[in-house]
């Protein structure tokens, strides 16, 4: 199961310098002028999870193979680019592809960068950037549903499905004509979620917030940053502090070299660690584990999963001949020291086919096919 999530924003605000870092590659050029990101760049990273290394060292794995998500450094936007405005067809376009947004926000002075680099709007206001590529993609869905609704309720007649999607894109129109964008629309019913999904509106993805701010403001932000997470808390989204100069610094470090230079900011982590989580909690997405002396090895499903939906993630055979699920919670596993003490414990459990899959969970499937 692949999840991207795209990185936007606008020109000059570090979203190829951030993406570099995220796959700590040059595959993006990063370069003070707009548009030096034409073709969206693709990057494959590992979820940080220290849950899997502990298994890994109690079941002796020989291999250890993280969950990934992938990022995809997105060309910056102008205002104007839901009529097409700088390479606004193609952006909307890239956008349309990804699962979530990753929006990178401009929260540095010149000053704390060391180095002068051009403002589109010659100011630096983080909360009205984050407005002003929110209202591109909000006219962009709004003039792709007035288009779309009428036609549908022409063709609706006695169609109840056509009827359904109608009615429904009628409500996500209203919305977006009271500026508010389509994922604050509250979804009711599993067939409500799935005309969302196929509607493929931009406002429907859900958003991080990732202000990107000067190295000596990584631990704590700054003013910017705290307007930002205001509007985050006021939206229901979440935000990360992030400096994209560190995280390029970070690049090509082994990993006490980098463990010491976060030690003297004062910082325990990456930020980079912090945005792949949240982008990864912002899919709501579950990990679970397979372990053995082979490998240990975390997989991701979504939350609510049930368990043939988590085999299949391994092999399309485990799902289609799913018998049941040997399960074994994380905490049991790492408190007891592996399957066989957490078996002889009663902590093993035979899960069925409605067994709705916990995050952390250990799991070894039973199939035939």
């Amino acid at each position: 199961m692949g999840f991207k999530c795209g990185i936007v924003g606008l020109p000059n605000v570090g979203k190829s310098t951030l993406f570099n870092a995220l796959t700590e590659t040059q595959a993006a050029q990063a370069a003070n002028y707009p548009f030096c990101t034409i073709e969206p760049n693709e990057g494959i990273v590992a979820v940080p999870d220290t849950r899997l290394d502990k298994l890994a060292g109690i079941a002796g794995s020989a291999k250890i193979i993280a969950t990934q998500l992938t990022f995809v450094d997105i060309a910056g936007l102008v205002r104007g680019a839901s009529k097409g405005e700088g390479l606004g067809n193609q952006f909307l376009g890239n956008i349309r592809e990804v699962d979530a947004i990753v929006h990178v926000l401009r929260c540095f002075e010149n000053a704390d960068v060391g180095d002068e680099i051009q403002h589109v709007d010659d100011r630096i206001d983080p909360v009205s950037d984050a407005e002003t590529v929110e209202t591109e993609l909000m006219l962009a869905d709004l003039e792709s549903l007035e288009k779309r609704v009428p036609a549908l309720q022409k063709r609706a007649n006695n169609d109840k499905e056509l009827k359904a999607q109608a009615e429904f894109l009628g409500r996500v129109l209203e919305l977006l004509r009271e500026g508010k964008p389509a994922r604050t629309l509250e979804l009711d019913t599993p067939d409500e979620r799935r005309m969302m999904t196929q509607a493929q509106l931009l406002t429907s993805k859900p958003v991080l917030y990732v202000c990107n701010v000067g190295e000596g403001q990584a631990k704590d932000g700054n003013a910017h940053s705290a307007a930002v997470f205001k509007m985050a808390e006021e939206q229901g989204a979440n935000a990360v502090v992030v400096s994209a100069k560190i995280e390029s610094e970070l690049v090509g470090m082994d990993m006490d070299e980098r463990m010491e230079f976060l030690s003297e900011l004062g910082l325990e982590e990456t930020g980079l660690a912090r945005v792949i989580r949240a982008g990864y909690d912002l899919l709501h997405l579950i990990t679970f584990f397979t372990v053995g002396p082979k490998e240990a090895r975390a997989w991701t499903v979504e939350t609510g999963s049930k368990a043939p939906k988590a085999a299949g993630e391994i092999h399309t055979d485990f799902e289609r001949g799913f018998i049941r699920a040997e399960t074994i919670a994380y905490d049991d596993y790492v408190t007891l020291g592996g399957e066989a003490k957490a078996r002889d414990a009663g902590k093993l459990r035979q899960e069925g086919k409605e067994y709705v899959v916990k995050d952390g969970d250990v799991l070894h499937f039973k199939f035939n096919v």
